[in-house]
């Protein structure tokens, strides 16, 4: 099985309209409530793949009980953890004749120690064979360590983990080996504090990643395409045509591409394609990637060992 763990989901209400007046009354052109978090677009992409997971996380009082009901709309597995307090509220203004997309982000809900402890409890079902995906912020009151912690937890227990964040978070998960990082290629410069003149640089510091206990990296290059690095190689995927509509899902759908696909296959160039095809198609889509744009979106994309 694969876990996601989305720690401050969202419920994300998008707005649409023609220009944003600040400080004035606008109307909306339209409007969308959509369950929001980077490991609920991991579930979703799996969804398409038809690959099983499920989506852990805190979950908490009436926008948590909207935030349920319009995940139910996706029939995604979940086993959420019930918290007092309110899930959070993200809203996300597109002003189409200005270009311009502004989005305010609520900080989330403070997790009690008790609500930690129940959450960390759940976990106890995770062991060997399966692959947790850890992905996005952290509610404001919970420890910087929280993802180490789970990393440590379910290690013991014999799954393996994928970590999408980025700075010390990242890099302390490091020694225990996920299966795979994926930052993209300003978060990796920013790691090390330096700036890249070339493709040899990024995989130059991507190894530095493999050098302190990564397995793969996943390094993502928006228009010029993805990077995978081993060890011993490096591969790069191109860009597809297309015009990008939404980015937000698209490091989330490569990371689900890659880890069903390397759970059925065991093959991370394999995984590295399907993996690419997911972000593209999500990055050309309103919404979270269908199938069908995935593989069109697939036959478009090569792997080349660089």
């Amino acid at each position: 099985m694969i876990y996601t763990i989305t720690v401050n989901p969202s419920i994300d209400y998008v707005l649409q309209l023609k220009n944003l007046n600040t400080g004035e009354v606008n109307r909306t052109q339209s409007d969308v409530k959509l369950p929001g978090g980077k490991g609920i677009n991991v579930s979703r992409i799996m969804k398409e793949l038809n690959i099983d997971s499920t989506a852990l996380g805190f979950v908490g009082g009436a926008t948590g009980s909207m935030f349920e009901e319009l995940l139910s709309q996706h029939n995604l597995k979940t086993s959420f953890t019930k918290v007092k307090e309110d899930t959070r509220i993200n809203v996300k203004i597109n002003a189409t004749e200005q270009n311009e997309e502004t989005e305010i982000n609520g900080a989330g809900p403070s997790i009690s120690d008790a609500e930690q402890t129940t959450f960390m409890n759940n976990l106890s079902e995770i062991g060997k064979g399966d692959i947790v995906v850890m992905a996005g912020s952290l509610s404001k009151n919970l420890n910087t360590n929280f993802y180490l912690d789970i990393a440590e937890k379910i290690q013991k227990q014999g799954a393996e983990f994928i970590i999408d964040t980025t700075g010390q978070a990242l890099l302390d998960t490091l020694p225990l080996h996920p299966l795979v990082v994926k930052p993209n290629h300003h978060e990796l410069a920013d790691l090390f504090n330096v700036t890249f003149k070339d493709e040899q640089e990024i995989i130059s510091y991507a190894r530095k990643l493999l050098d302190k206990g990564a397995k793969h990296v996943l390094v993502s290059m928006a228009g010029d395409g993805a990077l995978l690095v081993t060890k011993d190689k490096a591969y790069k995927a191109n860009a597809p045509k297309g015009t990008v509509i939404n980015s937000v899902g698209a490091g989330d759908s490569m990371i689900a591409g890659f880890a069903g696909t390397f759970m059925e296959t065991n093959d991370p160039i394999e995984s590295f394609h399907m993996g690419a095809a997911c972000g593209s198609a999500t990055a050309f889509s309103q919404d979270i990637a269908i199938k069908d744009k995935i593989d069109e979106v697939y036959k478009e994309i090569s792997i080349t060992e660089i």
